[in-house]
This record gives C-alpha cells, sequence and structure tokens, in this order.
C-alpha cells in the first residue's frame, strides 16, 4: 500500500511542493532540531519535577519558570546582538553546549536557591540559540519560501515534542534524573550537527553596529523604534503568556486533579501529535487567505482552548479536548507569524529583530509562570483559565485594528505601499532586505500560494 501511495504522481507532486526546492544546510537544521526536540523532557516538566518529586509549592515552581524566563529574555537580546555580531553559527553552537551543560547540572543540584540559580542559566543558554536559528532560515531560504521553511522547522521541533512527552512520562516513573541526562545529550548532539554541516550564513559581516554599503547603521534601538514591527510583538507577547501556562500552571493543575505523570504525558504529547498530523496540510490550507483572518483565528482558539481546562475536572480526556482546540490554534499561528517577522527583518539586521521578537516569548516565560502560579494558588483554576479565554480575545482584538491600520495605509497610498504595512496583510515574494514590491499591485489582506 505504502509503494502504491509513493508511485500515485498526485502524492509525489505534493511531497515535492511539500518538501521540495529548500537548501540543504536548511535540512541539517531541521535535523538538528528534531534531534535536540527527542529530548527536550526538562522544560515540560520541570514544574511537576518541583512540585511532585522535590515537593515544593506552586509558587515556588512559578519562581523557577520566570527566572527561566528571565534568563530567556536577556539571551533572546544577547543571542540577537551575537548572530549579527559574531555569526549565526558559533552563537548557535556556543549556546547548544552551554544548554546541555547546565541542563546536566539541573539534574544533580539541591536547595531552592541552587535549582533556582541553574534554571536561570538554562534559560539563558538555551534561548540564545532561538534568533541564531531563525535568522539562518531567513538566510538561506528564499521569502516565497520562509512560511513553508518555518511551518517545517515548526513541524521538526513538535515531532521531537511530541514523542519526547510521551516517553517522557514513562522514564520519569524510574527517576527524574534520567530525562535531564537524555535532553543534555540530544542538546550536545544538536551542537555537534551545526558545528559540522550548517556553515556561516550571516550576509553581512562588517563590523559592528551591523550595517551595509546601502543603508545606515542598525542597532536594537533601531529595533525598539519600529513601530509597527513592535506592535506585532506587543501582540505575540499576549498570546505567549497563554502559551507559556502549558508548561507551568497546567501539569501543577493536572497534578492537583490527580492526573498521573504518565497521563499528563500524554495528554501534553498530544499537542506535537497533531501538530505533527495538521502542520502540513494546514499549512497548505492557509495560501491565499487573509493573514490578519488566520491570526484572529489563532489568537481565540487557543485563548479559550485553555479556557476548556476550567471545566475539566479530574478527566484526562477533557484536558485533551482542551489541548487539541489550543493546538490548532498554535499550528495557524507560528508559521503565519514567524514568516511576517522575517518580512519584517532587514538582512543586515536579522539577528536583532530575531531576537526582539523572541523577546516576547521570554518575557511571557519570565511573567506568565509567576503570575499564573499565584492566581492558580490564591483565585483557583477557574480564575486562570478564564483569564486566558479573555487575553486571547484582546490579542485577536488587536489583530483586527492592526489589520484595518495597514489597509488604511494602502488604501491612502496610491501604489508606493511601504514593505510593513503590505506585510502586516499578506505574504508577498520580497527582497532580503524587505524592499517595497511595486512588479504588480498589492491585495491586501491575502497571501500567496507557496511555492
Amino acid at each position: 500500500m505504502l509503494v502504491a501511495l509513493a508511485a500515485n504522481p498526485r502524492i509525489r507532486r505534493l511531497v515535492h511542493e511539500t518538501v521540495g526546492g529548500l537548501p540543504r544546510q536548511f535540512w541539517w537544521l531541521w535535523v538538528s532540531t528534531l534531534v535536540n526536540k527527542l529530548g527536550a523532557f526538562v522544560i515540560t516538566f520541570l514544574a511537576l519535577y518541583l512540585t511532585t518529586t522535590r515537593g515544593y509549592s506552586a509558587s515556588y515552581a512559578g519562581l523557577v519558570a520566570s527566572l527561566f524566563g528571565l534568563g530567556a529574555a536577556i539571551a533572546a537580546l544577547g543571542g540577537g546582538v551575537l548572530a549579527d555580531r559574531i555569526g549565526r553559527r558559533p552563537t548557535l553552537v556556543a549556546a547548544q553546549l552551554g544548554t546541555a551543560l547546565s541542563t546536566a547540572v539541573l539534574g544533580f543540584v539541591d536547595g531552592q536557591v541552587a535549582i533556582a540559580a541553574v534554571a536561570f542559566l538554562v534559560g539563558l543558554f538555551n534561548n540564545a540559540s532561538r534568533p541564531a536559528v531563525s535568522a539562518i532560515i531567513a538566510d538561506i531560504v528564499p521569502a516565497e519560501d520562509r512560511v513553508r521553511a518555518y511551518s517545517l522547522n515548526f513541524w521538526a521541533i513538535n515531532i521531537g515534542f511530541g514523542l519526547s512527552a510521551a516517553v517522557a512520562g514513562l522514564i520519569a516513573t524510574q527517576g527524574y534524573l534520567t530525562l535531564f541526562l537524555l535532553d543534555a545529550l540530544s542538546t550536545l548532539i544538536c551542537a555537534v550537527v551545526i558545528f559540522v554541516r550548517i556553515p556561516e550564513t550571516r550576509p553581512d559581516r562588517g563590523s559592528e553596529p551591523a550595517r551595509n554599503a546601502d543603508g545606515p547603521a542598525i542597532g536594537l534601538g533601531t529595533v525598539f523604534r519600529d513601530g509597527p514591527f513592535m506592535t506585532v510583538v506587543g501582540l505575540n507577547l499576549l498570546l505567549a503568556l497563554i502559551y507559556q501556562q502549558s508548561s507551568t500552571t497546567l501539569p501543577v493543575h493536572m497534578g492537583a486533579a490527580g492526573i498521573t505523570s504518565t497521563e499528563y504525558g500524554l495528554v501534553i504529547g498530544l499537542n506535537g501529535i497533531l501538530i505533527v498530523v495538521l502542520q502540513i496540510p494546514l499549512t497548505r490550507w492557509m495560501e491565499g487567505r487573509s493573514r490578519t483572518g488566520l491570526l484572529i483565528a489563532s489568537c481565540l482558539l487557543t485563548g479559550w482552548g485553555f479556557g476548556l481546562a476550567a471545566l475539566a475536572g479530574s478527566s484526562a480526556w477533557l484536558f485533551a479536548l482542551s489541548v487539541a482546540v489550543w493546538t490548532v490554534g498554535e499550528v495557524l499561528n507560528a508559521p503565519t507569524m514567524m514568516g511576517l517577522v522575517a518580512e519584517l527583518s532587514p538582512a543586515r539586521a536579522r539577528g536583532r529583530y530575531q531576537g526582539v521578537y523572541s523577546l516576547s516569548w521570554s518575557l511571557a516565560l519570565f511573567l506568565g509562570p509567576g503570575v499564573g502560579g499565584v492566581v492558580l494558588e490564591h483565585a483557583g483554576p477557574g480564575v486562570l483559565w478564564s483569564a486566558c479565554g479573555v487575553i486571547g480575545t484582546l490579542a485577536a482584538l488587536g489583530h483586527v485594528l492592526l489589520g484595518r491600520r495597514a489597509r488604511a495605509a494602502a488604501a491612502a497610498r496610491t501604489g508606493a505601499v511601504t514593505a510593513v504595512e503590505t506585510a502586516v496583510e499578506t505574504v508577498p515574494a520580497m527582497t532580503d532586505a524587505a524592499a517595497p514590491v511595486a512588479a504588480e499591485p498589492v491585495r491586501p489582506d491575502r497571501a500567496p500560494a507557496q511555492a
């Protein structure tokens, strides 16, 4: 049967359109990401480890996650600057080596202060790789293929995550130290693959501050003064605050409701499995559809998907339904947002732009668990999950307003729409420097079909 499917011309064409035409370096990056995420146990199970095995409170688990997020926030900016200054490859290799070492140490340390300090270091090293990975994809993949490439990379992340979460729940029953060591090993293997197979991709190798022959210097201040880009970052921060509950307050709530670590692993692993199954067909379905509409739908599905957890009681099946709903929102959001950010990022400062975008996730990781832990402990799960629904709705309204501003700006101009305004609503084939597209009329609120 598999042979017959492989011989089917329609199936072959579909596979080629999905994975064909991307550079070899991208696929080595994809492999390194998959290997890394296959062993990404610690972040998923850290809150459950601290509350069930170590016996700490939900508030302390939230504090540790917040310190992890603080390290990640610092690394988002630092990693972005380093990716532009010394290069993507050395930044990525150093970050992975640091992550492997600090993750292994976290499995051995004892005491509240020591655990919190090492968790901060894990967050610092772990997130320093994120701007570099995103910048490499933008460097080596043509603009018309970037949404597809980011979608495939996100797919690899979740293949690894889905499998690791399900297996980790079983491994955890034999002791958590093994999880920490396997996580460190997979990260080390990832660093080796990157060092051996991925060359430096930075398009502008000039000295700091970032500059090229045709453009002025671009520093972090320039990025923070980019109003449309920072609006996108702010809206992503709202959504990221919700997503961070999945690895902190959600497992704590499920543990308190009587859900075992094995059941939790299977339920949260459903997130990765559904992304593996849905990411490619939904990415193709998204072609030519309203970018603003996709972002609005993703915010509502995410917010109220988490909101369903308030009704789950002690049922693993209802928790699984909640996960399934917000996973669909995540599938719609991730490639759409990453493609938008790549378009808004000038080639000579991609590391900085990706770093500031990553900062929204890091700030959410810093703020979300701490606030969520306090709300869960003192106000209860009903208030926490209802708040997620409200925040998702606010983010959706923000995208409505942003889309209207972009359309109004486009209508006010007679042909010369800036790249930033166009990118908010469309996914055009743009130059590496995100230059305006003038070859044909702009069609607001539409994204072209993937190549």
